[in-house]
């Protein structure tokens, strides 16, 4: 019998252009006989766990993973584990009530001194605007000025944050176009991180969830954080954000999509990652502002995160021997660069996308020039 799945799960890779023990970029050397059936049996989530375990290295993982998309392995194994989570997908708001706060607990609560490693100069864990930019930090700082134009943020104004991060966001637009501002997180590290950030600034960052905001602002911006609001809750966040919103404001949504429709994340990524999470679709996204906002600008640069996640995988790399080997062992390390390797598969074979909508309550009169 192991025989007989080794020998499928090795076509398998071979019709996805890998070999078992071979010396390209993709090829795989598997370290333990117990590796085939495990995957079979498993789909993703044993892909992934078994990585972390030791069973398997790749010469490139990101490569490898990559051409296990690009030919749609992993829609065609699926393992228990996995048809259980659709099932709960369709039966539970996971992202209700004290369940989204699981996401700062388990993945944003991990450790400030990880996230200072690994994202570079300012805090912020979302995709940086590689237009002009040479280096993550510079990437970093065009996106975040990218969304205060996008805003035509102006001083005197008063913004709100949705899923505020660390607070760089709102340090900047504060620091550079005079703004003050409402930060809300379901992070405590984040939030604890975030004030001492924002000191001295006109920056409120509180530990909240959005649903119970109901104040105005003259403008409203989310960046990273609508992956984790949940199919179920789309409408919902649409309607927070405009009750909160000024009748001639504007809101700016940054969030990672799909390409097709979907109620859930993958198994792996939602055990280990960001549990609860879900990434929208375009028709997803739409229904749940339709009547609610006018679309004013809809703008697609996906690619981008490969060159920041690859720049985040070299900063954690170099930063491993400094940081505490008792709070992120060898397993945590494996973990993490099959987190970062198969996000960069992802976004570079075109399977995710990452946008940036700017929605207005009733339209912008004479309409509006969407800077880029």
């Amino acid at each position: 019998m192991d025989a007989a799945l080794q020998v499928r799960l090795t076509a398998l890779l071979h019709e996805a252009g890998v070999t078992v023990g071979g010396v390209r970029p993709q090829d795989i050397q598997v370290h333990d006989p117990r590796f085939h059936a495990r995957v079979l049996a498993g789909g993703s989530l044993a892909l992934g766990e078994s990585y972390m375990d030791g069973w398997w290295d790749a010469n490139q993982l990101d490569v490898f993973l990559l051409h296990l998309l690009q030919a749609h392995l992993d829609e065609r194994v699926h393992g228990w584990r996995e048809l259980a989570d659709a099932v709960r997908a369709r039966l539970v708001n996971a992202q209700s009530g004290q369940r989204s706060f699981e996401v700062g607990r388990r993945h944003y609560d991990l450790g400030n001194d990880l996230y200072a490693a690994m994202l570079g100069r300012r805090l912020v864990y979302s995709c940086g605007y590689w237009r002009q930019a040479a280096d993550l930090d510079a990437a970093q700082e065009a996106k975040l000025d990218l969304v205060c134009r996008k805003l035509a943020l102006r001083p005197g104004q008063r913004v709100l944050d949705i899923g505020c991060g660390w607070g760089e966001a709102l340090k900047f637009a504060c620091e550079r176009y005079g703004v003050s501002g409402v930060g809300v997180t379901i992070s405590e590290e984040q939030a604890a991180y975030a004030r001492e950030r924002c000191a001295g600034l006109p920056v409120e960052i509180r530990l909240q969830d959005y649903r119970a905001l109901d104040e105005r602002f003259d403008a409203v911006f989310s960046i990273g954080m609508f992956e984790h609001v949940g199919e179920r809750n789309y409408r919902h966040f649409f309607d927070v954000a405009r009750r909160c919103l000024a009748a001639d404001g504007l809101l700016l949504l940054h969030t990672i999509g799909r390409n097709v429709s979907g109620h859930r994340t993958d198994p792996w990524i939602a055990r280990y990652i960001f549990p609860n999470s879900m990434l929208p679709s375009a028709v997803q996204v739409t229904r749940a502002f339709e009547g609610r906002f006018v679309l004013e600008d809809w703008h697609g640069f996906g690619t981008d995160y490969d060159l920041t996640l690859q720049a985040w995988r070299r900063n954690v790399e170099a930063a491993w021997p400094q940081l505490d080997p008792q709070r992120y062992d060898e397993r945590f390390k494996r973990m993490w660069r099959f987190y970062l390797a198969g996000s960069m598969a992802a976004f570079r074979c075109r399977h995710a996308q990452l946008w940036q909508l700017v929605l207005s309550p009733e339209g912008v009169p004479g309409g509006y020039v969407a800077p880029r």
